[in-house]
């Protein structure tokens, strides 16, 4: 795909390979880096995006997704995922893009890939779509997988005076009892979001629920409370 080509050009031509190690090491990925650092990729992007616009939701879908797929280097990930948010396709943000989006949380795996999927994309769908995606974050908190609980945890961190309170506590309920660090970060900074606007349903949860550590910290972090 033309879009795909240029992206991949634009990538390389915009990257420091001296950079690169120490993005990899600091991101702690498998994957390589070109050493594209974010403000000059999102530029490349910008341009090649307007460049090559798509006709279709299918074909941006299948841009995406090659991007995705057969990415050699982290910052195609990042295209891609810059790709699902481009001003030129937000009508093409509809429950047919859940498929995409739930392939590259869990492929993704990583808070640098997952977190503009879950609050954005996600979060977007779910205020777009109560009633199909708010059944679906309910699913996506028990799963096994971490970031699909982590995505349901972070998907109303945008919504202020929007949030429903019952389901971000429905969502963060079945990841308490997880040590980990992302799932203990991911319920921290939700509540924290919420916090802006309801500090005192927050405290009164953290409290009710016996929250410690990290998620407490987190979850308090801007408020008079210890």
């Amino acid at each position: 795909m033309r879009l795909v080509e240029a992206v991949r050009e634009a990538l390389r031509k915009a990257a420091d390979p001296g950079k690169a190690p120490a993005m990899q090491a600091y991101m702690k990925s498998a994957m390589p880096f070109l050493g594209v650092q974010a403000a000059p990729r999102r530029a490349a992007l910008r341009k090649v995006f307007a460049e090559h616009r798509l006709g279709s939701a299918p074909e941006w879908r299948r841009a995406v997704l090659e991007l995705w797929r057969e990415a050699e280097f982290r910052e195609e990930r990042y295209a891609a995922v810059e790709l699902t948010g481009f001003r030129y396709y937000r009508d093409y943000q509809t429950l047919y893009t859940i498929p995409m989006y739930e392939e590259m949380i869990v492929t993704g795996a990583w808070w640098d890939l997952v977190d503009e999927l879950a609050t954005h994309r996600v979060g977007g769908l779910l205020a777009a779509y109560p009633e199909t995606m708010r059944p679906l974050m309910l699913e996506w908190a028990h799963d096994s997988d971490l970031w699909k609980r982590r995505t349901a945890i972070l998907s109303q961190n945008r919504f202020k005076e929007r949030t429903d309170s019952a389901l971000l506590f429905a969502c963060i309920e079945p990841s308490l009892s997880d040590h980990d660090f992302f799932a203990r970060k991911a319920i921290g900074w939700a509540l924290r979001e919420y916090a802006k606007v309801a500090p005192r349903e927050v405290v009164r949860y953290v409290q009710a629920k016996g929250i410690t550590g990290l998620s407490r910290r987190e979850a308090l972090k801007n408020l008079p409370v210890t």
